[in-house]
Parts: C-alpha cells; structure tokens; sequence
C-alpha cells in the first residue's frame, strides 16, 4: 500500500519521539508499505519562533513571519529522515517547495493550489521514504507561504490526494474519534467509522482531532482518513464516505465548544438590507459567524443576535460600531458555550431534536439560541452548564454502547 502518515507536534516533540515515529515508519515499511510521511514542528516550536519574531516588532512582515515558521518543520524533517537511516532505511527530506507544494500568496493562512506528485513519487519509486516538511508551501514566485492553523494535517491529506495514495494516517496525543470528549464524560466510546459529513461538523464545533480544512480536503478528494495515536498500537478512527458505513447511527457524537460569544443587537432600524450591512461589516474584518437569530419586526425595530469566536470579539465589537446610531443598545456574553448533537442518521428519523430539549429541560438548562442542519442540532446554553449538557445528552442517545 502507499500510505502517507502525519506526525503532530507532541509526536515529534523531543529527539527520543522522533526515534519512536522512525521505529513506527520503518514497521510499516517492513510490512511492505510504500511510506511518505508529513511532520509538524517540534512542540512549542512555532510558538517559540513567533516569539521570536516579535521581540523586534509588533507587526513584523508576514512573508519573514512565514519564512521563519516554515523553519521548525524543516528541522523534524530533517532530523526524522536522519534517524531513519540511522535504523537502516532509506529516506529523503523535502521542504514544500521541494514537494511540489504550491500555494496562494495569503500569508500566515494560505491556501494549497496544486501539488506536483512527481518529486515525491519519482523518490518513492527508487524505495525510499520520503520526509516532507508539513504546514508551508511556495507561491507561483517561488516565495515561502504556511497554511495555517491545522497546516500540516492539510499537506499530509493534499499530498495523499495528489500521489493517489491508499490511506493518510494522522497520529495525534489522542488514539480516535470519541463519542464526546472522555475527559467530560468517561464512558465515551471510541468510534470505529465515522463519516466525511460528521467529521466536518464534529471539527467545526469543537472536536480537536481534526482541523475542518483538513476534512474538507479529505471529502473533496475522496482520501482515506485515519486518526489515531502515535503513543501506542490502538486502531484509529476511519473517515470514508458516508456509502462505506453499513449501520448509520442516529446520533454519532456530542461536541462541546466553549469558544463562543454571543452578541445581541436590540432595536435595530428594520429596514431592508440592515442585516446585509452589518454582517457584510463582520465579513470585511473576516470574523467567523455562527448560529444568527432575527426576531419579527415591531414598530419599526427589530432584535438581532449571533454567535462569533470568543477570540474576535474584539473585533467584532469594532465592526458593528458604525451602527450603534441604528440601534437602541448592544450586549456582548463571552459566558456562553455551544453543544451540538451529529449524526447522520438524523436525516431519516424524527424526534432527535425534542429528545435533546426535554434532556436538558429535565436538568433545568436554559436554551439560548438553537441552529440546525441536516445532521446536526446546536443549542447554546449558559457556560455554567455546558459539561452537564455533554453528559446528559451523552447518556440520553446512549451513546456508550
């Protein structure tokens, strides 16, 4: 089998993990695997190079922040490809831009554009193991670019997809999919399968197995997905097509994020395109909204709310500003959380969302915003509260069997 195989940062955080995903490497290509690998920067590493970037300045230039960052992948890639002919097998580092990794010219953020399989295929085919530095690419003039937060999962699935590969393992801290968050609930079970569609959504609303941007590419690409440990021999979790998963479960998983504000605008002008306006504002500052609530117009007045990162409500605050004539007043609530129910099978049977709101009726839990989708119902509910929701929806679709 080709497999590409992505080696997180705790994974590689010091010299002794690094001989451990070599020893892992080499297992599988003992097995007679064909093996290309992606690996992050050493634990903390990145954080220390911002550091380091910022003791000159503030704002330094984003293609020298993007350079310097790159740096601390190329140096696991290095090291790796080192210990693995240390063992006896044959490897070979790649920067990005040696992968055939091309990319926009966003930087700190960009997007992969292409990826030219023939140097790292052309290197698999001489049997060797090929060690690509993840999270960076290069622009159409050759300037260095990182992809952002999530960055090397993205390279390792877009490289899977570019070379036709079999499989794409990403090794973590964690073995899997849960069903919740076992630090929450710790009767959560590991899921064997789970869908390209629930895996999305699970990501998106706070699972921290997978970045979204990494799924997105796994489903666009049709690439075989595997997330499991790189601490022990558990099997992972298998992210396929929906068509590959034989019993669709009603509820998959139950996700918890905690990153979440609500703000709330209160007698706003009802007049047509007020909305359009002001989140148009919040697009143009690139602010992520969620879950939007419009209460039916009153003399003339109308109340509008919804849900954006904690960590741009700042920014927020600053985009709606320009309105504050167009409203009576404006609340911000950084002690709120969103749960969310995924599953599939929500598609066809009833009676999964009044199950979720009498559970926590039942636990006296005020609802404040509600959002739905196809295969997923998000509540947002006081903080205070947020754990006992996870727990009591938990055990209320039996999910620990």
């Amino acid at each position: 089998m080709l497999i590409v195989q992505k080696f997180g940062g705790t994974s590689v955080g010091d010299l002794e993990r690094i001989r451990n995903v070599a020893l892992r490497v080499k297992k599988s290509v003992d097995a007679g695997n064909e093996i290309v690998v992606v690996v992050s920067a050493m634990s903390g590493e990145t954080n220390k190079l911002v550091d380091y970037a910022h003791y000159y300045s503030k704002e330094p230039s984003q293609r020298e922040v993007d350079l310097l960052l790159s740096s601390g992948e190329r140096v696991t890639s290095a090291l790796l490809s080192i210990a693995l002919q240390a063992i006896g097998v044959d490897a070979v580092a790649m920067t990005g831009r040696q992968a055939g990794i091309s990319t926009d010219s966003i930087h700190t953020k960009a997007r992969i554009s292409n990826i030219d399989p023939k140097p790292i295929l052309e290197e698999v085919k001489k049997g060797r193991v090929v060690v690509v530095a993840g999270f960076q690419g290069v622009t159409q003039d050759g300037i260095v670019t990182t992809l952002g937060r999530g960055g090397s999962d993205l390279t390792a699935v877009a490289i899977a997809g570019a070379i036709k590969a079999d499989l794409c393992e990403i090794f973590t801290d964690v073995d899997g999919v849960y069903t919740t968050d076992p630090r929450i609930e710790p009767s959560a079970k590991k899921l064997e399968k789970i869908s390209y569609d629930e895996m999305l959504e699970l990501a998106s609303l706070g699972a921290k197995v997978l970045q979204n941007r990494s799924v997105e590419m796994a489903k666009k690409l049709n690439v075989r997905l595997v997330t499991r440990s790189s601490f022990n021999e558990n099997e992972g979790t298998l992210i396929v097509n929906e068509e590959e998963i034989m019993e669709q479960p009603l509820v998959s998983g139950i996700a918890l994020d905690k990153n979440q504000a609500r703000v709330t605008l209160r007698g706003v002008v009802d007049r047509p395109g007020i909305a359009a306006d002001i989140f148009g504002s919040l697009a143009d500052a690139n602010i992520n909204v969620d879950m939007i609530i419009q209460n039916a117009g009153d003399h003339g007045r109308t109340n509008l709310g919804f849900t954006v990162p904690k960590t741009e409500l700042i920014t927020a605050q600053k985009a709606i500003q320009k309105f504050s004539k167009e409203m009576e007043s404006v609340d911000f609530d950084e002690k709120i959380s969103k749960v969310s129910i995924v599953g599939v099978g929500m598609k066809s049977h009833s009676g999964v969302a009044s199950k979720a709101f009498k559970t926590l009726s039942k636990e006296n839990i005020n609802i404040l915003m509600i959002g739905t989708s196809e295969i997923k119902i998000s509540v947002v509910i006081d903080e205070k509260y947020s754990e006992l929701a996870v727990r009591a929806l938990h055990a209320a679709y039996e999910l620990e069997k």
